[in-house]
């Protein structure tokens, strides 16, 4: 039941914020200027070739009405048409959906592989001076550059000398497993770099903090072995910054990977909103924004989730 309470006004949060995020999307695509008329037909529509086509898509209607038309269909499952391709997009993001999914996933994984390890080390090893070195170097690194200036290099150092990978395309890993990593490391990798500082970052503050309670004092008095001591009590009472951090970081990847999708002509969420975006395809990129949105807030409500599961006073005390 305190779960449930806990749980219960963040439920209630995320629905609010998807309501403001669908209310700013549709707005915002229709006050850019020119017009889906201008887009389909061309700068020199005529203005009665402009009103029939407003006319077919509903576009000439109430903001308000086509707004509450839209959401109407939206809670029946209704996501609309693409205006371009006349198909519905849904079938369009399901088909998408793994390849953003398996990008999402490499570049987790990579981060944690890097992250995790060099933030644990270099927060046990706070005296050292190479461990604080290492940390700031790399965070200051996965920070600073953007992702489309990392992935510019990676393509054009990757185009020169191929070194196994692949730059550009995708193939599915149901076709060929070897071929779909050569593909997708190096998207993923882009991505990776801010999440691998963030990581390090997190577990480096976390077990730092966690080193000076007075439970770590008591663990080394007792004549506890070091990594019983780094296993059992620092890592423990370290996670839960680390969770929420990870899990926002998945939030962000699922829904965040627009341009190394497009750098990289990955056929995944990204680059189909972004092409929905340059035709002007409202369906398009009102359904991708929301889903990503989706996707986004409901990875936080696992985070408050398994932050309440790994420590129980964080629900009780709310």
């Amino acid at each position: 039941m305190r779960l449930f309470l806990y749980l219960l006004p963040r439920l209630a949060a995320m629905i609010v914020t998807l309501l403001g995020v669908s209310i700013l999307v549709f707005l915002s695509l229709r006050m850019i200027p020119g017009g889906y008329a201008d887009i389909l037909l061309g700068p020199f529509v005529t203005p009665a070739a402009r009103e029939a086509i407003s006319q077919r898509y509903g576009l000439d209607q109430p903001m308000a009405l086509q707004y509450l038309r839209w959401l109407g269909a939206l809670l029946q499952g209704d996501f609309g048409v693409s205006m371009v391709t006349r198909q519905p997009v849904i079938d369009e993001f399901i088909r998408r959906a793994p390849v953003t999914l398996e990008l999402a996933l490499i570049a987790l994984g990579l981060a944690l592989s890097v992250g995790l390890p060099l933030g644990v080390w270099s927060g046990i090893r706070q005296g050292g001076r190479r461990g604080v070195d290492m940390a700031r170097l790399v965070g200051a690194l996965g920070a600073s550059v953007p992702d489309f200036v990392l992935g510019s290099v990676l393509i054009f150092v990757f185009s020169v000398w191929s070194l196994w990978f692949r730059v550009g395309g995708y193939v599915p890993f149901g076709q060929d497993p070897v071929g779909n990593l050569q593909t997708m490391l190096l998207p993923a990798l882009t991505l990776s770099l801010f999440g691998i500082a963030l990581v390090l970052r997190t577990t480096r503050d976390a077990v730092l903090r966690v080193m000076t309670e007075g439970y770590i004092t008591a663990a080394v008095a007792r004549g506890e072995r070091p990594r019983d001591i780094v296993r059992l009590h620092i890592l423990r009472n370290a996670a839960i910054p680390v969770v929420t951090v990870v899990t926002t970081y998945f939030g962000f990847l699922l829904g965040g990977a627009v341009v190394v999708e497009v750098l990289f002509s990955v056929p995944g969420f990204g680059l189909y909103i972004f092409n929905g975006l340059l035709n002007r395809d409202y369906a398009i990129v009102q359904a991708g924004v929301l889903l990503a949105a989706t996707a986004f807030v409901a990875i936080n409500m696992l985070a408050d989730f398994l932050y309440a599961v790994i420590d129980p006073r964080v629900g009780a005390s709310e």
